[in-house]
């Protein structure tokens, strides 16, 4: 079979199998420079680095304060999970109230079935991960809504109008980052906006500006000179879950492949 027949071929089988071309495309920042007419100059795009993550909860602990939500609920809008592997290839990840009180040392929070007790000679390796809505550029949310109520943006950061949420839930079952859940309040579906109140505005994200060590910023990817762009173009950053085809623009220096 030469290479055409192949390509043919294969493109017959994905086709029968319903899986979508999005989900085919290599995530290539670089198409997002090329700005189309009638679309925006901005492109918000997210750069967390994994190697300055300290795990502190500042950021989190912003993002409740300054998004209205209720400190005592374990509901954030972003949060940082907590990567220990061992010598043994066993990975433990926790994530206690989303990181709001920071990490307890050598101890993993296990949810409802306690906590586990790490000996520090028996850690091969220890990471912070920060999470947040990714910001698709084809986000799945905003296609199974039924009434509109979550949408995209020209400069493409997702939200949701409260007016008219329903409370379904479809878009929470739909996210495949986990980063929607309920308003504890307004019983409406909630997630990250990026703060999008403030950078429409020219300020920082909550959470950019809380973090003291510089771990996540926030920039333009239509802009080639913005330092967010640059080092995403340099192609040293991964995305999660890019199997989805969801394009998702929060990217990531030195992703480690435990990190789901």
């Amino acid at each position: 079979m030469n290479r055409r027949d192949f390509l043919k071929n294969s493109i017959t089988v994905i086709a029968g199998l319903a899986v979508p071309l999005s989900a085919l495309e290599l995530i290539n920042p670089r198409k997002l420079l090329a700005k189309k007419d009638g679309e925006s100059a901005v492109r918000w795009a997210f750069l967390v680095d994994t190697q300055a993550c300290v795990g502190c909860g500042f950021c989190v602990k912003a993002c409740k304060t300054e998004n209205g939500i209720p400190h005592e609920t374990n509901i954030t809008r972003t949060w940082v999970e907590r990567y220990v592997v061992t010598k043994t290839g066993k990975t433990y990840i926790d994530s206690p109230k989303g990181a709001r009180d920071g990490f307890t040392a050598n101890r993993i929070d296990l949810g409802e079935e306690g906590h586990q007790e790490i000996d520090k000679d028996d850690v091969e390796k220890a990471f912070f991960v920060p999470k947040l809505c990714n910001q698709c550029e084809n986000p799945a949310c905003v296609q199974v809504c039924p009434v509109g109520a979550t949408y995209q943006t020209p400069d493409g950061v997702v939200l949701v109008d409260r007016k008219h949420c329903i409370g379904c839930a479809y878009c929470i079952m739909a996210c495949p980052y986990g980063v929607r859940s309920f308003h504890p309040e307004y019983k409406t579906a909630e997630k990250c906006t990026f703060c999008y109140h403030l950078i429409t505005r020219g300020m920082k994200t909550a959470c950019v500006d809380a973090c003291p060590f510089g771990a996540r910023k926030i920039g333009n990817l239509r802009d080639p000179d913005d330092p967010v762009t640059k080092t995403i173009m340099s192609g040293r950053v991964g995305i999660l879950k890019e199997q989805y085809g969801t394009k998702p623009q929060v990217y990531y220096l030195a992703l480690s492949r435990e990190v789901k």
